[in-house]
């Protein structure tokens, strides 16, 4: 049956159903991320980007109004690069790790590339208000502190769900999937 109507029942269960499409493909996405992109180059692109990172961070360094946006931009550049190297490192006596971080670390990544450009137009509204106050800037400041202090504040239970390894996940034992039916 397809969903032929923007309106009524029909736009819920068509919502609904993609939702499980979104799903199976971020896990698929992550794991390629992860697997494919990250560790099977070990971790060469990935360095490129986070240069890139940290040299804002650095250029940034003396301007106080920015403190805001770089300190917690700096810190999840510093735990990326050590869950990168943990993960790296656990996969090798157990492949299971990869899989286990595998979506919540796509969503950390997500997060320090949204972070990045979030930090970077704050830093072109600060010197743009300077100079010219503008209602423009002055959303582009406030949704970059919305986005730091409200979204970006998940970094830190995605990196607990990281860390927590795959051991919690794959200690189920596959007969107990079965419920008893």
């Amino acid at each position: 049956h397809g969903y032929i109507r923007e309106t009524g029942m029909e736009q819920f269960v068509r919502d609904a159903r993609i939702s499980m499409i979104y799903e199976g493909t971020n896990g698929i996405q992550a794991l390629d991320l992860i697997g494919r992109k990250i560790m099977m180059d070990q971790g060469q692109k990935l360095r490129k980007f986070t240069k890139i990172v940290h040299k804002f961070c650095q250029a940034q360094a003396d301007d106080a109004a920015m403190s805001e946006f770089i300190t917690p931009l700096q810190q999840l550049l510093k735990d990326i690069t050590d869950l990168t190297m943990a993960i790296g490192m656990q996969a090798m006596t157990n492949r299971d790790e990869v899989g286990a971080a595998a979506v919540d670390y796509l969503r950390l990544l997500g997060h320090l590339v949204y972070g990045y450009f979030w930090a970077r137009m704050a830093k072109v509204a600060l010197t743009k208000q300077a100079s010219a106050p503008a209602p423009f800037y002055v959303a582009k400041l406030a949704t970059a502190r919305f986005y730091y202090s409200r979204l970006m504040t998940e970094t830190a239970t995605l990196k607990a769900s990281i860390q927590s390894g795959a051991k919690n996940l794959m200690e189920i034992e596959e007969d107990a999937f079965a419920l008893g039916y």
